[in-house]
């Protein structure tokens, strides 16, 4: 499995397809979104984004991608301005719309519902907006939206199957282009898949979470010195090799603790951890409760009206 694939496995998101939504002139439409990033592709425009985190509206154009990172509520409208518009909360149900000339977005939520965030989720800034006139016209996130589209609104039998997994596409191709775009700035991890030496220490690292790795090895694997791989995974990612790995490991052990019944040895065991002893200190210490605590918060919060089930 590919490093990026690895990473959304191991996220535990849950997905919901918002559907195809018309936006009238009279209506601000709210998507609160605490604990999910998501996207809209542009349908039809024109369509002004507001948050609390822009300064102003984002206008976007037919075609356009919004990508939104964890916790950005927002609102859509088809003016610049909120002033004397109608307040309509989307619901968790999709929604679809008549092809027309009407402002039209699709687009879907991917729920993180438990802290911390893989590197990759928390350093995503909080608008990207992907603009078609800089992508190809018949590229595959644009064929990608589009045939979802025609799928929302087809309703025939297997749509919501398709629309699913085009769902799954679409994001998929916008989330590339935003690690694209960070990857040419700063110190992130986005930066660092672009060294292939760091990019193979991390593969590693999230292939074979549970190997007892040591800077030593992975550095004989990265095809570096010990020293060397230390310098550049801190100049690329901000940390270093090892504190990256237990993060990983405490990322997969919350999945493990939220979607199964394993005991606490076995997941120990299967994230890295010779005994429950040493995973409970090392993961409370990242996590901020214990791995008991954790699975009692998490299975308490199941019943949550916006907390997103298995697709």
């Amino acid at each position: 499995m590919d490093l990026l694939s690895n990473i959304l496995q191991d996220a535990g998101m849950r997905r919901r397809v918002l559907g195809l939504r018309t936006i009238a002139d009279d209506v601000a439409l709210r998507f609160p979104c605490d604990k999910s990033i998501g996207l809209h592709v542009v349908m039809q425009g024109p369509v002004h984004v507001h948050a609390p985190t822009l300064a102003q509206p984002l206008a976007l154009a037919t075609g356009d991608v919004a990508f939104m990172a964890r916790g950005c509520d927002h609102a859509l409208s088809v003016g610049p301005s909120l002033e004397g518009l109608r307040p309509e909360t989307i619901t968790q149900e999709s929604a679809s719309a008549k092809a027309g000339n009407s402002s039209t977005v699709v687009g879907g939520a991917y729920q993180l519902w438990n802290t911390p965030l893989h590197p990759l989720f928390s350093e995503l800034p909080a608008w990207t907006v992907l603009r078609a006139e800089t992508r190809p016209r018949f590229g595959p996130l644009a064929l990608a939206a589009g045939l979802m589209e025609q799928e929302i609104l087809a309703d025939t039998p297997g749509s919501d199957t398709i629309v699913q997994a085009l769902l799954d596409a679409v994001f998929t191709y916008a989330l590339r282009e935003v690690v694209a775009q960070r990857g040419q700035v700063g110190q992130s991890w986005s930066h660092a898949v672009r060294d292939p030496q760091v990019l193979r220490a991390l593969t590693l690292m999230h292939e074979r979470s549970a190997h007892p790795w040591t800077l030593d090895e992975l550095a004989q694997h990265a095809g570096l010195s010990r020293t060397a791989l230390a310098e550049r995974f801190r100049d690329a990612m901000g940390d270093t090799p090892l504190n990256h790995l237990r993060v990983l490991r405490m990322q997969r052990a919350m999945r493990l603790l939220a979607e199964t019944q394993q005991r606490l040895e076995a997941v120990a065991a299967e994230v890295g951890y010779g005994d429950a002893f040493s995973f409970s200190k090392v993961f409370k210490r990242t996590v901020g409760v214990s791995p008991k605590a954790f699975r009692l918060q998490d299975t308490a919060s199941k019943g949550h009206p916006w907390r997103m089930g298995a697709a």
